[in-house]
């Protein structure tokens, strides 16, 4: 009976709009996560072969609820990209602990 399922909520569609500098993306090959109790800040960077530099080309900074909702839906795509594709082994050490350190 329809009482007796909660009632769902419509998602409302929201058009996305993106200039064009935007829309030609920007290739990245290294993240680096932060958070406080607030936000998570992400920086993503580019960092070419032999060098020892990584530029940050975008910083994100989102409340920790959109990055959970982020984080499931990359999940869900690298999901279904592995389904596809085969599964994306990772080898070697992580460049971000050079940044850190």
């Amino acid at each position: 009976m329809a009482e007796d399922r909660p009632a769902q909520k419509k998602q409302a569609k929201i058009e996305m709009q993106i200039d064009e500098d935007v829309a030609q993306g920007m290739y990245i090959n290294l993240a680096v996560v932060h958070h406080d109790e607030m936000n998570f800040t992400i920086d993503v960077m580019y960092m070419a072969p032999h060098q020892r530099r990584a530029k940050v080309r975008a910083r994100i900074i989102s409340a920790p609820r959109h990055t959970k909702r982020l984080l499931i839906a990359l999940q869900e795509q690298m999901r279904n990209y592995e389904e596809r594709f085969g599964t994306i082994e990772l080898s070697g050490p992580n460049p971000a602990d050079k940044l850190l350190h």
